[in-house]
């Protein structure tokens, strides 16, 4: 049950897990990225953000959570944000303490490194990959073993996390990815189904509403009936995020606390306009 309940988080990454865009629409180079001199791209995130979370089993909190935008940080020349999504809590004999770590190159929104620090009941394991896109391959820091990347503009669990946040997120639109840095992980679909408003114990929030659905079993598979709710303003947050797991029952994530990061470039609909004009793309998403 307790590896359940963390999968309740990290699977939110998986929500976006791996990534195509079909809406009818065209899977984005990056959203609204590689432009001309190398300007950040605008989005609703920056350094100094953080997010907590109860993590509740039907009515019962069993743990809390956390997403942080922590320093600016250069990987190979690049700069990057540093972002971390982390869960602790369960029960006793069967406690989990996970914590997850990515390296989001801030003109492409593609990943450059990422870390898995998991202890789970009495499992650990620590894994690092270190992304090199340009050559479309990978290595593991932590032993000796190497891979290929199915793109060049590779996400890994958490980076999904914050590409999904700068997508427009139009109701009506399904969005199908395919930039899950393994290719077994491809593609995730998420389906934006609704406006709707909700109460956390961080206050009363206008969301949208969308659905995962991971080609796979799982929290955010097909069945799951997992709906993830976005803050329907500038700055996207995860308010809410609840779905069916065998066994386990409803799992969920409530926001209990926000703090506001640093952008490095204002994150509006007219931002991304001008992104879109000077890198000549059609930006991330299409309407129907």
């Amino acid at each position: 049950m307790i590896r359940s309940l963390s999968r309740a988080f990290f699977l939110t990454a998986l929500l976006l897990g791996p990534a195509s865009l079909e809406t009818v629409a065209q899977e984005p180079a990056a959203p609204w990225a590689q432009r001309v001199g190398g300007d950040p791209v605008a989005v609703p995130f920056g350094p100094g953000e953080r997010m907590e979370y109860q993590v509740r089993l039907g009515r019962f909190s069993v743990g809390e959570g956390h997403m942080e935008v922590h320093s600016m940080d250069l990987v190979r020349g690049h700069r990057t944000y540093h972002v971390s999504m982390g869960v602790s809590g369960g029960v006793p004999l069967a406690r989990v303490n996970n914590l997850l770590q990515s390296w989001i190159d801030v003109e492409k929104l593609t990943s450059r490194r990422f870390i898995q620090d998991q202890n789970e009941v009495r499992t650990k394991r620590f894994r690092q990959f270190e992304f090199f896109p340009e050559e479309r391959r990978w290595e593991r820091a932590d032993v000796d073993e190497k891979g290929d990347l199915p793109t060049d503009l590779p996400l890994d669990d958490i980076s999904f996390v914050y590409y999904v946040r700068s997508l427009p997120l139009v109701v009506g639109e399904t969005y199908t990815l395919d930039r899950y840095f393994q290719e077994r992980g491809n593609p995730v679909v998420v389906k934006v189904v609704r406006r709707d408003r909700i109460e956390v114990p961080a206050g009363t929030f206008n969301t949208i509403v969308v659905q995962p659905v991971i080609q796979t079993r799982g929290l955010f598979g097909e069945g799951g009936e997992a709906e993830i709710h976005f803050s329907d303003d500038d700055r996207r947050l995860l308010v809410q995020m609840r779905s069916r797991v065998p066994v386990v029952g409803s799992l969920s994530l409530h926001l209990t606390s926000v703090s506001d990061g640093r952008l490095l470039r204002p994150f509006s609909a007219a931002a991304v306009r001008r992104d879109q004009g000077r890198s000549g793309t059609d930006g991330p998403g299409s309407r129907d």
